[in-house]
């Protein structure tokens, strides 16, 4: 692999106009007392430790070996090393370098658009926590290594999967920021609950045995599943029966009542208005309306 490797692109009109899109990548390795950064970059990308830099784009930096300093006005002075990435905000002051005595391997990628933005709208990611850890993971690495390869091929249409596989980075990152040191154990926990969920689709559960079944207490349970799901477990198993109703509304003769009873609902009235809440249908509305759809 080269030691430098970077693209800056022209982006058209159709480019923005799909709302994610790439505006420069590359990789280089910085050694030891290595003058930082180097000036051979556009003008809108120079900048120097003096004076810092302020961009118009985000960016995505991943420092693969070494170590050096990050440092912008919403966070001040922050230590970096390898495997750690930070992302670089618009309109917000920064500067970084790697450690002389050490020098570090960099790769990155920029890119804007409404889609990006909506990261930072929405608070998936924020200027005030801009280091993501432990980010040296296969998939990472290899989300990256599959950006120079479409941007070297070139082919056609290669800037919106660029976009798709820079959204799918993004993803990665958000899983590891969230999911912290134990996201695999993480991963396997929650995967194991939910197939137990599943299981149990026509039946009640108690949520507690299978905290205790999974060797956490039932409050951690709650919090990790939440964070990964974005529902409560009790909510989470709720919903599967609600799939599950729909497709026994749609694909069988089955009464609402029959239907009820068979995924363990206390009672045709308490389905009718759960369905309701979550679909915005009486289940007798969904199965017309279905119907005539199709």
């Amino acid at each position: 692999m080269k030691n430098k490797y970077r693209k800056h692109l022209i982006t058209s009109k159709k480019d923005k106009l799909w709302g994610f899109y790439i505006n420069n990548l590359g990789r280089n390795v910085i050694k030891k007392h290595t003058k930082y950064p180097s000036m051979d970059h556009p003008d809108q990308y120079i900048f120097t430790w003096e004076k810092g830099r302020i961009l118009n784009e985000f960016h995505i930096v991943f420092i693969t070996k070494g170590t050096g300093v990050f440092e912008s006005h919403a966070t001040g002075k922050i230590k970096v090393s390898d495997g750690d990435i930070f992302l670089l905000f618009p309109g917000v002051w920064h500067r970084y370098k790697p450690q002389k005595s050490t020098g570090w391997t960099e790769r990155w990628v920029g890119f804007s658009g409404a889609i990006a933005k909506q990261f930072l709208s929405n608070g998936f990611f924020n200027a005030d926590e801009p280091i993501v850890s432990k980010c040296n993971t296969p998939a990472v690495l290899h989300h990256f290594n599959t950006l120079f390869k479409l941007f070297d091929e070139a082919a056609y249409g290669y800037q919106h999967v660029a976009s798709g596989v820079c959204i799918q980075l993004m993803a990665e990152l958000h899983n590891i920021k969230s999911g912290g040191s134990n996201l695999d154990d993480l991963n396997s926990m929650i995967s194991r609950a939910k197939s137990i969920m599943y299981k149990n689709i026509n039946s009640s559960i108690n949520l507690i045995e299978i905290a205790s079944d999974l060797g956490v207490s039932y409050s951690k349970f709650r919090i990790d599943f939440k964070k990964q799901t974005g529902v409560s477990p009790l909510q989470y198993h709720l919903l599967l029966k609600i799939e599950k109703s729909k497709e026994l509304l749609l694909n069988s003769n089955k009464s609402q009542k029959e239907i009820a009873f068979e995924l363990g609902f206390e009672s045709e009235v308490y389905f009718n208005r759960l369905f309701k809440i979550k679909t915005g249908w009486a289940p007798g509305k969904f199965r017309n309306l279905s119907k005539d759809l199709l």
